[in-house]
């Protein structure tokens, strides 16, 4: 198996930024489901830390952690800590890629396919 990519360099304001947008396109992806009557997932958000309540009550939690410049996830099926490499947060341990992972995640959760 080759050597994964190098993270990709930041400075911590570089990390707010970009990690960020990470959980404000969540939060607008929730709100368009909710809109649309899709689901009624509700998130809140408190710092770099969202949290989303699913309707069987289960939680996903994504984190930012500035002092390692990664986004941690939390779900039911596990936890998972992601490097920003080349535009995609990639996870450190399996290389799967953020949003495939969120999206598997949410989606067990919800019994509903959800795409982010």
């Amino acid at each position: 198996m080759p050597d994964p990519a190098p993270p990709t360099p930041l400075t911590d304001s570089e990390f707010r930024a970009t990690a960020g947008a990470v959980l404000s396109g969540i939060e607008a992806s929730i709100d368009r489901w909710l809109q649309d009557d899709v689901i009624d997932i509700d998130a809140s958000r408190t710092g770099g830390m969202l949290e989303l309540d699913f309707p069987d009550r289960s939680k996903i939690v994504i984190n930012m952690q500035p002092p390692l410049h990664e986004l941690w996830l939390a779900a039911r099926s596990g936890g998972f800590h992601f490097k920003l490499v080349s535009d995609r947060w990639i996870d450190t341990r399996s290389g799967a890629d953020f949003q495939s992972v969120l999206s598997t995640c949410a989606s067990e959760q919800a019994g509903v396919t959800l795409l982010f």
